[in-house]
Protein backbone atom coordinates (compact mmCIF):
# COMPACT_ATOMS: atom_id res chain seq x y z
CA UNK A 1 0.00 0.00 0.00
CA UNK A 2 1.16 3.21 -0.59
CA UNK A 3 1.48 5.57 2.33
CA UNK A 4 -0.57 8.50 2.54
CA UNK A 5 -0.65 11.52 5.70
CA UNK A 6 -3.76 13.21 6.99
CA UNK A 7 -3.22 16.52 4.95
CA UNK A 8 -2.80 14.69 1.98
CA UNK A 9 -6.33 12.70 2.45
CA UNK A 10 -8.15 16.19 2.33
CA UNK A 11 -6.50 17.64 -1.07
CA UNK A 12 -8.84 16.35 -3.54
CA UNK A 13 -6.21 15.90 -6.77
CA UNK A 14 -3.39 14.17 -4.27
CA UNK A 15 -6.65 11.54 -3.64
CA UNK A 16 -7.13 11.20 -7.67
CA UNK A 17 -3.49 11.12 -8.45
CA UNK A 18 -2.90 8.20 -5.39
CA UNK A 19 -5.81 6.26 -5.98
CA UNK A 20 -4.48 6.58 -9.82
CA UNK A 21 -1.40 4.81 -8.43
CA UNK A 22 -3.02 2.79 -6.41
CA UNK A 23 -4.32 1.03 -9.26
CA UNK A 24 -1.45 1.09 -11.47
CA UNK A 25 0.39 -1.11 -9.06
CA UNK A 26 -2.92 -3.18 -8.22
CA UNK A 27 -2.92 -3.85 -11.82
CA UNK A 28 0.88 -4.82 -12.80
CA UNK A 29 0.34 -6.92 -8.97
CA UNK A 30 -2.19 -8.74 -10.56
CA UNK A 31 -0.39 -9.06 -14.12
CA UNK A 32 2.62 -10.51 -12.21
CA UNK A 33 0.73 -13.38 -10.26
CA UNK A 34 -0.22 -14.20 -13.54
CA UNK A 35 3.29 -14.36 -15.04
CA UNK A 36 4.29 -16.65 -12.58
CA UNK A 37 1.19 -19.26 -12.72
CA UNK A 38 1.67 -18.82 -16.88
CA UNK A 39 5.64 -20.07 -16.26
CA UNK A 40 4.17 -22.57 -13.62
CA UNK A 41 1.67 -23.94 -16.64
CA UNK A 42 4.73 -23.73 -19.31
CA UNK A 43 6.82 -25.65 -16.66
CA UNK A 44 4.10 -28.45 -16.43
CA UNK A 45 3.72 -29.10 -20.32
CA UNK A 46 7.48 -28.74 -21.13
CA UNK A 47 8.13 -31.52 -18.24
CA UNK A 48 5.24 -33.45 -17.34
CA UNK A 49 3.21 -32.91 -20.37
CA UNK A 50 6.23 -33.35 -22.82
CA UNK A 51 3.69 -30.35 -25.12
CA UNK A 52 5.45 -26.73 -24.59
CA UNK A 53 2.56 -23.99 -24.60
CA UNK A 54 4.02 -21.82 -27.61
CA UNK A 55 1.86 -18.82 -26.54
CA UNK A 56 3.69 -18.54 -22.94
CA UNK A 57 6.79 -16.77 -24.18
CA UNK A 58 4.73 -13.78 -26.33
CA UNK A 59 2.50 -13.31 -23.29
CA UNK A 60 4.87 -13.25 -20.88
CA UNK A 61 6.58 -10.26 -22.45
CA UNK A 62 3.15 -8.57 -22.91
CA UNK A 63 2.96 -8.91 -18.89
CA UNK A 64 6.81 -7.46 -18.56
CA UNK A 65 6.43 -4.67 -20.26
CA UNK A 66 3.13 -3.75 -18.52
CA UNK A 67 4.53 -4.81 -15.52
CA UNK A 68 7.38 -2.42 -15.67
CA UNK A 69 6.02 0.76 -17.12
CA UNK A 70 2.85 0.71 -14.53
CA UNK A 71 5.42 -0.13 -11.96
CA UNK A 72 7.67 2.77 -13.54
CA UNK A 73 4.85 5.61 -13.38
CA UNK A 74 4.04 4.15 -9.53
CA UNK A 75 7.43 5.18 -8.73
CA UNK A 76 7.52 8.56 -10.29
CA UNK A 77 4.38 9.46 -8.27
CA UNK A 78 5.94 8.06 -5.19
CA UNK A 79 9.27 9.59 -5.86
CA UNK A 80 10.96 5.97 -5.74
CA UNK A 81 12.27 6.15 -9.40
CA UNK A 82 16.13 6.00 -9.94
CA UNK A 83 17.64 8.93 -8.55
CA UNK A 84 20.96 10.35 -6.76
CA UNK A 85 19.73 12.91 -4.76
CA UNK A 86 21.89 12.20 -1.89
CA UNK A 87 24.41 14.63 -3.41
CA UNK A 88 21.90 17.24 -3.72
CA UNK A 89 20.46 16.63 -0.43
CA UNK A 90 23.93 17.76 1.27
CA UNK A 91 24.07 21.03 -0.38
CA UNK A 92 22.79 24.48 0.47
CA UNK A 93 19.40 25.40 -0.29
CA UNK A 94 20.53 27.97 -2.96
CA UNK A 95 21.84 24.91 -4.49
CA UNK A 96 19.69 22.27 -4.00
CA UNK A 97 16.40 24.21 -4.66
CA UNK A 98 17.69 24.81 -8.32
CA UNK A 99 18.75 21.13 -9.19
CA UNK A 100 15.55 19.89 -7.38
CA UNK A 101 13.53 21.82 -9.99
CA UNK A 102 16.27 20.75 -12.99
CA UNK A 103 15.62 17.06 -12.11
CA UNK A 104 12.17 17.43 -11.75
CA UNK A 105 11.58 19.40 -15.39
CA UNK A 106 14.06 16.46 -16.14
CA UNK A 107 11.41 13.85 -15.51
CA UNK A 108 8.95 15.96 -17.14
CA UNK A 109 10.61 16.02 -20.36
CA UNK A 110 11.51 12.50 -20.47
CA UNK A 111 7.52 11.36 -19.54
CA UNK A 112 6.17 13.65 -22.38
CA UNK A 113 8.61 12.00 -24.90
CA UNK A 114 7.73 8.48 -23.54
CA UNK A 115 4.05 9.71 -23.72
CA UNK A 116 4.39 11.18 -27.38
CA UNK A 117 6.59 8.72 -28.90
CA UNK A 118 4.89 5.33 -26.87
CA UNK A 119 1.44 6.81 -28.63
CA UNK A 120 3.06 6.91 -32.09
CA UNK A 121 4.80 3.67 -31.73
CA UNK A 122 1.19 2.42 -30.28
CA UNK A 123 -0.61 3.93 -33.54
CA UNK A 124 1.94 2.62 -36.17
CA UNK A 125 1.91 -1.04 -34.41
CA UNK A 126 -1.61 -1.41 -33.92
CA UNK A 127 -2.42 -2.95 -37.16
CA UNK A 128 -0.11 -6.36 -36.84
CA UNK A 129 -1.20 -9.11 -34.82
CA UNK A 130 1.49 -10.69 -32.05
CA UNK A 131 2.24 -14.15 -33.06
CA UNK A 132 0.97 -16.74 -31.04
CA UNK A 133 -1.79 -14.95 -29.33
CA UNK A 134 -3.11 -12.96 -32.13
CA UNK A 135 -3.66 -9.26 -30.63
CA UNK A 136 -2.66 -5.93 -31.63
CA UNK A 137 0.83 -5.83 -31.53
CA UNK A 138 0.22 -2.32 -30.28
CA UNK A 139 -0.66 -3.42 -26.95
CA UNK A 140 3.16 -3.61 -25.90
CA UNK A 141 3.99 0.09 -26.97
CA UNK A 142 0.58 1.07 -24.77
CA UNK A 143 1.72 0.68 -22.05
CA UNK A 144 4.61 3.33 -22.69
CA UNK A 145 2.19 5.92 -23.74
CA UNK A 146 -0.03 5.36 -20.48
CA UNK A 147 3.47 5.64 -18.14
CA UNK A 148 4.86 8.74 -20.08
CA UNK A 149 1.15 10.45 -19.43
CA UNK A 150 1.18 9.87 -15.57
CA UNK A 151 4.34 10.33 -15.11
CA UNK A 152 4.15 13.81 -16.79
CA UNK A 153 1.17 14.07 -14.49
CA UNK A 154 2.29 12.77 -11.39
CA UNK A 155 5.75 14.99 -11.88
CA UNK A 156 3.50 18.46 -12.94
CA UNK A 157 1.91 17.36 -9.19
CA UNK A 158 4.70 17.61 -7.53
CA UNK A 159 6.25 20.50 -9.36
CA UNK A 160 2.74 22.35 -8.32
CA UNK A 161 3.78 21.25 -4.31
CA UNK A 162 6.86 21.98 -4.56
CA UNK A 163 6.11 25.76 -6.23
CA UNK A 164 3.93 25.95 -2.73
CA UNK A 165 6.84 24.86 -0.76
CA UNK A 166 5.93 21.54 0.12
CA UNK A 167 6.95 17.74 0.01
CA UNK A 168 4.17 16.43 -2.15
CA UNK A 169 4.98 13.21 -0.54
CA UNK A 170 6.01 14.37 3.02
CA UNK A 171 3.05 17.25 3.91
Amino acid sequence: MLLVDERQTRDPVYRVLHGVATVCMGIAGVQLALLIVIFGWLVWGRYVMNDTPTWVEQLALVLVVWITFLGGAVGVWTKSHLSVDFMREMMPAAIAVPLRWLALVGVLAFSVSLAVYGFELTLNTWGRRIPMLGVAEGLRALPMAICGALSALFTLYHMAEHARGRDPLKG
